[in-house]
């Protein structure tokens, strides 16, 4: 089933439903101007859905990089991202941080109570993700994982003793509709939109997040 999106917004939302893992890459790439990567992917083995990297014991099925370099091989191209997929039409779309943005990390139900909290408060967000493991991935500006540390002592938390993780350079989200195994699908829990292209700086939406993850401790 193809999702129906209005026309004013149509170049600016990567489509989830009915739309390819290459189709939404290239879309990724061309109008959000993010960098992608693809990473395994699933294979049938005995009847049993294996990570491609041959580890029958593999954490992160199908959702992690395909190879050491995968950094370098990432690409902000359309076209270098349709070549990629072409040769793994089935790899995750991975979305490296710390570069047009990092990602904070909370447990998906702080992260819905931070939600609710932003909306209240009139905040502006940026994407936010939600993966079948139960965590929730809110984009920010570049730059946070190295603020957030600060950020929540100054609030009265000690970082250490959070659900709070800022994933920056060397990190990376999957993106919808990338499969975490068996588990199910990554998904917007708030879409990519015309109206958040430009993203939230971290000292916004921190106050919310910390608060959450402590009540959800």
């Amino acid at each position: 089933m193809t999702e129906t999106i209005p026309a004013t917004e149509a170049a600016q939302i990567p489509q989830q439903r009915g739309a390819s893992l290459l189709e939404t890459a290239v879309r990724y790439a061309e109008e959000r101007h993010w960098d992608v990567v693809p990473g395994t992917w699933l294979e049938a083995a005995d009847g049993v859905q294996r990570c491609s990297c041959g580890d029958p014991a593999c954490a992160a099925p199908g959702v992690h990089p395909a190879s050491g370099d995968w950094a370098t091989r990432a690409t902000g191209s359309a076209t270098v991202a349709r070549r990629l997929w072409q040769e793994h039409p089935a790899a995750s779309i991975l979305l490296p941080t710390g570069r047009t943005f990092d990602a904070i990390d909370v447990p998906e139900t702080a992260g819905f109570l931070a939600l609710a909290r932003m909306k209240r408060m009139e905040l502006t967000l940026g994407p936010v993700t939600l993966t079948p493991d139960r965590r929730m991935r809110f984009f920010v500006l570049p730059g946070a994982a190295a603020k957030v540390p600060e950020l929540v002592r100054k609030l009265g938390w000690s970082p250490r003793l959070l659900d709070l993780t800022a994933l920056g350079e060397g990190a990376y989200v999957a993106a919808p509709p990338t499969r975490y195994g068996t588990r199910g699908a990554v998904q917007w829990a708030c879409r990519p939109t015309a109206a958040n292209r430009w993203l939230p700086d971290v000292e916004e939406l921190v106050s919310p997040l910390a608060y959450a993850c402590g009540r959800d401790r």
